[in-house]
């Protein structure tokens, strides 16, 4: 009986540890929802994994290009991490030569940079932007420049 006394007096001292709100969990995992088909040629889906307030002054976008899908030419206000967590997809500066990028690559995009990013013709690709500031759409990337670069690239 004192045993289950003391267990008792211990319960109910322990009980004002106890956490008050609920954790803020969501997943990755999510396919989000289908983009509105503005700024890209093809299929896209998002997950806006986090978004920016007064804590955490940077959003976290899951994005999903089908393959054979597009991503017009634009820059940002700030920086940009893309970490590719599946998949096969392009990357280009302005100025610069297309490379292939893959499952487990990291880029980082310097704001101001001129830029696109997609999937390959064959696969899908999947990552998560990690970015602060806006978003300005500056060149349309054309069917026909896509499909230059993904030939260009088909060796690699």
């Amino acid at each position: 009986m004192k045993y289950l006394i003391l267990f008792a007096l211990l319960l109910s001292s322990l009980s004002g540890f106890s956490q008050n709100n609920p954790y803020s969990v969501r997943s990755y995992h999510e396919e989000g929802n289908k983009a509105p088909n503005t700024h890209y040629i093809g299929e896209a889906w998002l997950n806006g994994v986090l978004q920016a307030d007064e804590l955490f002054n940077y959003n976290i976008t899951k994005a999903t290009f089908k393959a054979n899908s597009t991503l017009d030419w634009h820059k940002h206000s700030g920086p940009q991490i893309l970490i590719v967590v599946g998949g096969e997809g392009y990357y280009q500066e302005k100025g610069k030569q297309p490379i292939r990028i893959k499952e487990g690559d990291i880029l980082k995009c310097t704001p101001g940079i001129e830029h696109w990013h997609a999937s390959s013709k064959e696969k899908d690709v999947t990552y998560l932007a990690i970015y602060t500031g806006g978003t300005e759409w500056t060149e349309v990337l054309t069917k026909e420049a896509y499909d230059l670069v993904a030939e260009s690239l088909k060796q690699q």
